[in-house]
């Protein structure tokens, strides 16, 4: 009989919350968090030092994202099993983390007993997305400009995220180690990509789906889930 418990590396920039998760995901003895990391250099660093079984791990960093410190992880080591769990929902965000090699991806409004089992599945080997995000990624097939996002490399989609959170072409550069002409020219075919002209634009376009940070904080305030199913986990 195995009784090893499931190592896990808690990755959220506020400590109130990441209290919260250990507090909860421990009440489950077979679940114990061996580190903590606010930010995604601190993120990497930690899953080098402690090899957790599992990573529970915040889209939206400081810095560089949830998505390009899984993308770090997972070119360290391929095994990662790490968990979004996150208040980005939109199907071009949920496809880049699943790209950048994240199993799965629940919803920071998913029920207590949710977070639980999708650590337990993702520490299985198990792919696991919310049946809201499931259903959301199912027909954005059916919906061309839900996409848009998704038709960026994961290099591209951080760089227009750091932008839009408020960035400059020097900041972007040193968080990524590329120069800053390399970033310009890379951003500039992002915006082709995604059919606008203006930072403005790009702006706008990135709120819609969710990844200007001070837009997403005010929908996190102000929504309210109204379906009793809307946080289902579907397991893959």
């Amino acid at each position: 009989m195995n009784n090893r418990q499931t190592r896990i590396l808690l990755v959220d920039d506020h400590a109130v919350v990441r209290t919260g998760y250990r507090a909860l995901l421990e009440m489950n003895p077979s679940l114990v968090v061996a580190a903590e990391a606010a930010t995604a250099d601190e993120a990497y660093a930690a899953y080098r030092k402690h090899a957790p079984d599992v990573v529970v791990m915040d889209i939206m960093l400081p810095g560089s994202s949830g998505i390009e410190a899984t993308r770090r992880i997972v070119t360290f080591d391929a095994r990662a099993r790490i968990l979004m769990f996150t208040m980005c929902t939109h199907p071009s965000v949920v496809q880049q983390a699943l790209e950048a090699g994240a199993l799965g991806v629940l919803t920071k409004d998913s029920s207590p007993d949710l977070l639980v089992e999708g650590v337990c599945s993702i520490a299985r080997g198990k792919r696991v997305l919310s049946r809201h995000i499931a259903e959301s990624v199912a027909f954005s097939n059916y919906v061309p400009e839900s996409k848009l996002f998704g038709y960026l490399t994961p290099r591209e989609f951080e760089m227009c995220r750091l932008l839009v959170s408020g960035h400059s072409l020097d900041q972007i550069a040193e968080y990524l180690n590329l120069s800053p002409k390399t970033v310009a020219n890379k951003l500039s075919t992002a915006r082709r990509k995604l059919g606008v002209s203006s930072d403005i634009e790009l702006v706008k376009l990135a709120s819609e789906v969710g990844l200007v940070p001070w837009v997403t904080e005010r929908r996190l305030g102000l929504d309210v889930m109204t379906t009793q199913d809307a946080g289902d986990e579907v397991s893959i």
